[in-house]
Protein backbone atom coordinates (compact mmCIF):
# COMPACT_ATOMS: atom_id res chain seq x y z
CA UNK A 1 0.00 0.00 0.00
CA UNK A 2 1.07 3.58 -0.82
CA UNK A 3 1.39 6.35 2.15
CA UNK A 4 -1.50 8.39 0.26
CA UNK A 5 -3.77 5.81 -0.24
CA UNK A 6 -6.80 6.27 1.48
CA UNK A 7 -8.35 3.30 3.86
CA UNK A 8 -9.93 3.10 7.06
CA UNK A 9 -7.75 1.90 9.77
CA UNK A 10 -8.73 0.00 12.30
CA UNK A 11 -5.76 -0.98 14.98
CA UNK A 12 -6.59 -2.47 17.74
CA UNK A 13 -5.24 -3.24 21.53
CA UNK A 14 -5.78 -4.47 24.98
CA UNK A 15 -9.37 -6.15 25.61
CA UNK A 16 -11.36 -4.95 22.80
CA UNK A 17 -10.20 -1.36 22.53
CA UNK A 18 -9.73 0.29 19.18
CA UNK A 19 -8.02 3.27 17.87
CA UNK A 20 -10.90 5.83 17.33
CA UNK A 21 -10.43 9.88 15.62
CA UNK A 22 -11.30 13.13 17.35
CA UNK A 23 -14.85 12.55 16.19
CA UNK A 24 -14.99 9.07 17.85
CA UNK A 25 -15.48 7.14 14.87
CA UNK A 26 -12.85 4.36 12.93
CA UNK A 27 -9.98 6.73 11.30
CA UNK A 28 -10.36 7.29 7.14
CA UNK A 29 -7.69 8.72 5.49
CA UNK A 30 -3.48 7.90 3.91
CA UNK A 31 -1.47 7.05 6.93
CA UNK A 32 -0.63 10.25 7.82
CA UNK A 33 -4.15 10.30 9.26
CA UNK A 34 -2.66 8.33 12.02
CA UNK A 35 -0.22 8.45 15.00
CA UNK A 36 3.25 9.21 13.62
CA UNK A 37 4.82 5.95 15.30
CA UNK A 38 2.11 4.14 13.15
CA UNK A 39 2.81 5.14 9.97
CA UNK A 40 5.77 1.97 9.08
CA UNK A 41 3.25 -0.27 11.00
CA UNK A 42 2.40 -3.39 9.13
CA UNK A 43 -1.39 -3.31 8.36
CA UNK A 44 -3.41 -6.08 6.58
CA UNK A 45 -6.24 -6.00 4.14
CA UNK A 46 -9.48 -7.59 6.26
CA UNK A 47 -12.09 -5.98 4.13
CA UNK A 48 -14.10 -2.55 2.79
CA UNK A 49 -16.19 -0.04 3.21
CA UNK A 50 -17.64 2.27 1.19
CA UNK A 51 -15.14 1.62 -1.34
CA UNK A 52 -12.33 1.86 0.70
CA UNK A 53 -10.64 -0.92 2.24
CA UNK A 54 -10.28 -1.60 5.66
CA UNK A 55 -7.00 -2.81 7.50
CA UNK A 56 -6.04 -4.09 10.60
CA UNK A 57 -3.27 -3.58 13.29
CA UNK A 58 -3.50 -5.54 16.65
CA UNK A 59 -0.96 -4.00 18.70
CA UNK A 60 -1.19 -7.07 21.41
CA UNK A 61 -2.79 -7.70 24.79
CA UNK A 62 -0.93 -5.06 27.29
CA UNK A 63 -1.17 -1.98 24.42
CA UNK A 64 -1.71 1.31 25.97
CA UNK A 65 -1.03 3.67 23.50
CA UNK A 66 -2.05 5.62 21.19
CA UNK A 67 -5.04 6.29 23.88
CA UNK A 68 -7.74 3.54 22.85
CA UNK A 69 -11.56 3.35 23.51
CA UNK A 70 -13.97 0.85 23.75
CA UNK A 71 -15.18 -1.18 21.36
CA UNK A 72 -18.63 -1.02 22.67
CA UNK A 73 -18.41 3.49 22.12
CA UNK A 74 -19.21 2.54 18.57
CA UNK A 75 -21.95 0.77 19.34
CA UNK A 76 -23.68 3.24 21.95
CA UNK A 77 -22.71 6.20 19.55
CA UNK A 78 -24.83 4.27 16.03
CA UNK A 79 -21.62 3.65 14.42
CA UNK A 80 -23.53 0.09 12.87
CA UNK A 81 -20.72 -0.34 10.60
CA UNK A 82 -17.92 0.50 12.42
CA UNK A 83 -18.52 -1.50 15.11
CA UNK A 84 -19.40 -4.22 12.89
CA UNK A 85 -16.16 -3.59 10.82
CA UNK A 86 -14.50 -3.04 14.38
CA UNK A 87 -15.87 -6.40 15.73
CA UNK A 88 -14.86 -8.34 12.60
CA UNK A 89 -11.34 -6.92 12.98
CA UNK A 90 -11.55 -7.73 16.65
CA UNK A 91 -12.25 -11.34 15.97
CA UNK A 92 -9.77 -12.10 13.82
CA UNK A 93 -7.13 -10.26 15.93
CA UNK A 94 -8.21 -12.74 18.73
CA UNK A 95 -8.06 -15.64 16.56
CA UNK A 96 -4.61 -14.76 15.75
CA UNK A 97 -3.87 -14.23 19.50
CA UNK A 98 -5.12 -17.64 20.32
CA UNK A 99 -3.80 -19.72 17.22
CA UNK A 100 0.05 -19.26 17.88
CA UNK A 101 0.62 -23.11 18.26
CA UNK A 102 -1.28 -26.11 16.34
CA UNK A 103 -3.83 -27.48 18.39
CA UNK A 104 -2.98 -31.18 16.99
CA UNK A 105 0.64 -31.00 16.94
CA UNK A 106 1.73 -28.10 18.93
CA UNK A 107 3.71 -26.79 16.59
CA UNK A 108 3.92 -23.16 15.60
CA UNK A 109 1.31 -21.77 13.20
CA UNK A 110 1.98 -18.85 10.95
CA UNK A 111 -1.01 -16.87 8.91
CA UNK A 112 -1.81 -18.72 5.38
CA UNK A 113 -1.73 -17.35 2.39
CA UNK A 114 -4.68 -15.48 0.26
CA UNK A 115 -6.80 -16.56 3.24
CA UNK A 116 -7.28 -15.46 7.04
CA UNK A 117 -6.42 -19.14 8.52
CA UNK A 118 -3.57 -20.23 10.08
CA UNK A 119 -1.24 -23.18 9.20
CA UNK A 120 1.44 -25.08 10.86
CA UNK A 121 4.39 -26.91 9.29
CA UNK A 122 2.87 -29.89 8.70
CA UNK A 123 -0.22 -28.95 7.76
CA UNK A 124 -2.84 -28.42 9.16
CA UNK A 125 -4.85 -25.45 9.03
CA UNK A 126 -7.96 -23.51 11.31
CA UNK A 127 -9.76 -21.10 10.41
CA UNK A 128 -11.31 -18.38 13.10
CA UNK A 129 -13.99 -19.29 15.57
CA UNK A 130 -17.51 -18.81 15.54
CA UNK A 131 -19.52 -19.40 18.54
CA UNK A 132 -23.53 -20.04 17.66
CA UNK A 133 -25.29 -17.98 20.46
CA UNK A 134 -29.40 -18.09 21.34
CA UNK A 135 -30.72 -14.56 22.33
CA UNK A 136 -34.85 -14.62 22.70
CA UNK A 137 -37.15 -12.37 24.17
CA UNK A 138 -40.42 -14.63 25.83
CA UNK A 139 -43.61 -12.87 25.75
CA UNK A 140 -46.26 -13.69 28.57
CA UNK A 141 -49.59 -11.79 27.02
CA UNK A 142 -48.42 -7.80 26.99
CA UNK A 143 -45.80 -8.39 29.30
CA UNK A 144 -42.04 -9.67 28.17
CA UNK A 145 -39.70 -11.61 29.94
CA UNK A 146 -36.21 -9.80 31.41
CA UNK A 147 -33.40 -10.56 33.63
CA UNK A 148 -30.73 -8.62 35.16
CA UNK A 149 -27.52 -11.03 34.56
CA UNK A 150 -24.85 -11.31 37.27
CA UNK A 151 -21.95 -11.06 34.79
CA UNK A 152 -22.93 -6.96 34.47
CA UNK A 153 -24.96 -6.32 37.62
CA UNK A 154 -24.72 -3.32 38.94
CA UNK A 155 -27.08 -3.04 42.31
CA UNK A 156 -27.86 0.68 41.73
CA UNK A 157 -30.03 0.81 38.95
CA UNK A 158 -29.34 -2.46 37.17
CA UNK A 159 -29.79 -3.32 33.60
CA UNK A 160 -32.56 -5.54 32.54
CA UNK A 161 -31.91 -7.85 29.31
CA UNK A 162 -33.33 -10.84 27.47
CA UNK A 163 -32.02 -14.43 28.24
CA UNK A 164 -29.11 -15.96 25.92
CA UNK A 165 -26.99 -18.41 25.70
CA UNK A 166 -24.69 -20.94 23.45
CA UNK A 167 -25.60 -23.67 21.13
CA UNK A 168 -24.76 -27.41 22.29
CA UNK A 169 -23.40 -29.83 20.46
CA UNK A 170 -26.21 -32.03 18.68
CA UNK A 171 -29.08 -29.71 19.14
CA UNK A 172 -30.82 -27.30 16.81
CA UNK A 173 -31.53 -23.48 17.83
CA UNK A 174 -35.27 -23.99 18.89
CA UNK A 175 -33.92 -26.67 20.89
CA UNK A 176 -31.24 -24.61 23.06
CA UNK A 177 -33.53 -21.53 23.04
CA UNK A 178 -35.90 -23.62 24.79
CA UNK A 179 -32.84 -25.68 27.02
CA UNK A 180 -31.55 -21.95 27.86
CA UNK A 181 -34.79 -20.31 28.93
CA UNK A 182 -35.78 -23.25 31.27
CA UNK A 183 -32.09 -23.62 32.89
CA UNK A 184 -32.00 -19.66 33.89
CA UNK A 185 -35.77 -19.28 34.26
CA UNK A 186 -37.81 -21.96 34.83
CA UNK A 187 -40.13 -21.04 32.24
CA UNK A 188 -41.16 -23.35 29.24
CA UNK A 189 -41.92 -21.50 25.78
CA UNK A 190 -43.72 -22.49 22.71
CA UNK A 191 -43.98 -20.68 19.36
CA UNK A 192 -40.09 -20.11 18.73
CA UNK A 193 -39.49 -18.05 15.75
CA UNK A 194 -36.41 -16.35 14.38
CA UNK A 195 -36.12 -12.93 13.84
CA UNK A 196 -32.71 -11.81 12.88
CA UNK A 197 -28.92 -12.40 13.64
CA UNK A 198 -25.81 -9.84 14.84
CA UNK A 199 -22.31 -10.91 15.00
CA UNK A 200 -21.02 -10.20 18.62
CA UNK A 201 -17.01 -9.80 19.16
CA UNK A 202 -17.43 -10.85 22.93
CA UNK A 203 -14.93 -12.62 22.03
CA UNK A 204 -16.41 -14.27 18.94
CA UNK A 205 -19.67 -15.00 18.84
CA UNK A 206 -22.99 -14.92 16.27
CA UNK A 207 -26.40 -14.07 18.36
CA UNK A 208 -28.90 -15.85 16.66
CA UNK A 209 -32.40 -13.60 17.49
CA UNK A 210 -35.73 -15.52 18.61
CA UNK A 211 -38.97 -14.31 20.21
CA UNK A 212 -41.24 -16.95 21.55
CA UNK A 213 -44.19 -17.41 23.80
CA UNK A 214 -44.20 -18.32 27.52
CA UNK A 215 -46.24 -22.06 27.87
CA UNK A 216 -45.88 -22.27 31.55
CA UNK A 217 -44.19 -22.43 34.67
CA UNK A 218 -43.13 -19.96 37.43
CA UNK A 219 -40.16 -17.74 37.38
CA UNK A 220 -37.00 -19.72 39.66
CA UNK A 221 -33.69 -17.88 38.18
CA UNK A 222 -30.43 -20.13 38.06
CA UNK A 223 -28.01 -18.28 40.71
CA UNK A 224 -24.72 -18.18 39.29
CA UNK A 225 -26.22 -16.39 35.66
CA UNK A 226 -29.14 -14.46 37.24
CA UNK A 227 -29.73 -11.43 39.66
CA UNK A 228 -33.30 -11.45 39.07
CA UNK A 229 -35.63 -12.10 36.51
CA UNK A 230 -39.14 -10.81 35.79
CA UNK A 231 -42.20 -10.03 33.67
CA UNK A 232 -42.54 -6.27 32.55
CA UNK A 233 -44.91 -4.56 30.26
CA UNK A 234 -43.92 -1.78 28.13
CA UNK A 235 -45.22 0.71 30.76
CA UNK A 236 -42.60 -0.28 33.26
CA UNK A 237 -39.68 -1.14 31.61
CA UNK A 238 -36.54 -0.85 33.82
CA UNK A 239 -33.08 0.06 32.41
CA UNK A 240 -32.18 -1.78 28.79
CA UNK A 241 -29.49 -2.65 26.29
CA UNK A 242 -28.19 0.50 24.12
CA UNK A 243 -29.68 0.54 20.79
CA UNK A 244 -27.75 -1.01 18.52
CA UNK A 245 -27.59 -4.40 20.10
CA UNK A 246 -29.81 -7.07 18.94
CA UNK A 247 -31.57 -7.37 22.64
CA UNK A 248 -32.85 -4.58 22.17
CA UNK A 249 -34.48 -4.68 18.87
CA UNK A 250 -36.05 -8.03 19.93
CA UNK A 251 -37.19 -6.29 23.44
CA UNK A 252 -38.69 -3.65 21.37
CA UNK A 253 -40.25 -5.63 18.72
CA UNK A 254 -41.24 -8.28 20.78
CA UNK A 255 -43.42 -5.78 23.07
CA UNK A 256 -44.72 -4.10 19.82
CA UNK A 257 -46.42 -7.38 18.45
CA UNK A 258 -49.99 -7.51 19.11
CA UNK A 259 -51.16 -10.13 21.64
Amino acid sequence: MSSTEQARWFVLGGDHLVLLDERGQIPQGPRACLPAHLHSAHFESFDEWDGLPCYLLDLGPDAESPPLAGLRQLMVAGDEEGFRLAGRAWQLATFRRTHRFCGECGAPMTPKAREWAQMCRHGHVVYPRISPCIIVAVRKGPAILLAAHRRHYQAEDPMYTVLAGFVEAGENLEQCVAREVFEESGIRVCNVRYVASQPWPFPHSLMMGFTADYQSGEIKVQDDELVAADFFEADQLPRLPPHGTIARRLIEQSLAEKW
